[in-house]
């Protein structure tokens, strides 16, 4: 019997979900929407932090030290859903953008979903 392959080992890994989180933020970065929220950020530090938490919420290993992400999220009361939706289309269309299958696309889409109240504080 084989134990099934992670959303983290199918994308290619660490080096892989590094890759995809530099898009990613250079799409939300030129977001009108979304790129005042990291105006004041680190984003060497947020993508490395963003990496690590895709690592660990799609099967990698855990070596997320960030806050949780109610708590990450709190500072920004005005953030609603069609903040969110963006996020998601973002990371979506960057998957795309790096051949990942629409099934995986719609797994991550799902994991990253499902913590959409935290995010949104609700």
């Amino acid at each position: 019997m084989t134990a099934e392959t992670s959303v983290y080992e199918r994308l290619g890994g660490s080096l892989a979900i590094r890759s995809v989180t530099e898009v990613f933020y250079r799409k939300v970065l030129s977001d009108d929407l979304l790129a005042p929220y990291f105006d004041d950020v680190d984003m060497d530090r947020q993508i490395a932090k963003q990496a690590s938490f895709l690592t660990m919420a799609l099967g990698g290993p855990n070596e997320y030290t960030g806050d949780d992400l109610r708590s990450a999220h709190a500072g920004m009361p005005d953030l609603d859903d069609k903040h969110f939706d963006g996020v998601l289309g973002h990371l979506a269309d960057t998957l795309r953008a790096f051949g990942v299958s629409e099934a995986d696309v719609s797994e991550v889409g799902a994991v990253a979903d499902s913590v959409r109240n935290d995010v949104l504080n609700r």
